[in-house]
C-alpha cells in the first residue's frame, strides 16, 4: 500500500506545483499566497510518503484530497484533476491493502513450504 500511495502524493506534488504557475496568473492573488499555500501541500504531499503507515497519515492523505478539488475554485481545472487524484487515492489505498494481503499469505504459505522441506529433510 506505501509504494501506491507514495506513488500517488509524488503526482500530486507536480500537479500541485504547476497549478501554483497557473494560480501565479491571477492578479487578484499574490505571488506570496500562491507560493505559501503550493508549498505547503507540496510539502504535505512529500511528507505523507514518510507517514502513510503512521496513525492518521491515511486521514491526512484524504484532507490532501479534499484541498486539492477544493483548489478548483482558484484554478478550475484543478476540480476535475483533484477528483482524480482522490480516485487514484482511494485505488492506492484499496489495492495496496489487497496486495498487501496477498503478499503475507504468499510469505507465510511460503514459510510453511521450508518448514514441511526441513522436516522431510531430517534422518528418522
Amino acid at each position: 500500500m506505501r509504494t501506491l500511495c507514495a506513488s500517488t502524493l509524488i503526482g500530486e506534488f507536480f500537479v500541485i506545483g504547476f497549478a501554483g504557475l497557473v494560480a501565479m496568473k491571477d492578479d487578484t492573488l499574490s505571488m506570496t499566497t500562491v507560493w505559501t499555500v503550493c508549498g505547503v501541500a507540496m510539502l504535505l504531499s512529500v511528507l505523507l510518503c514518510g507517514m502513510i503507515t503512521r496513525p492518521g497519515g491515511l486521514q491526512l492523505g484524504w484532507v490532501l484530497q479534499v484541498a486539492l478539488i477544493a483548489s478548483g475554485f482558484v484554478v478550475p481545472v484543478m476540480f476535475v484533476l483533484g477528483a482524480t487524484f482522490a480516485v487514484l487515492w482511494w485505488a492506492s489505498i484499496h489495492y495496496g491493502r489487497k496486495i498487501d494481503e496477498a503478499k503475507a499469505r504468499w510469505a507465510a504459505q511460503a514459510e510453511a513450504d521450508a518448514e514441511g522441506e526441513a522436516a522431510e529433510a531430517k534422518p528418522a
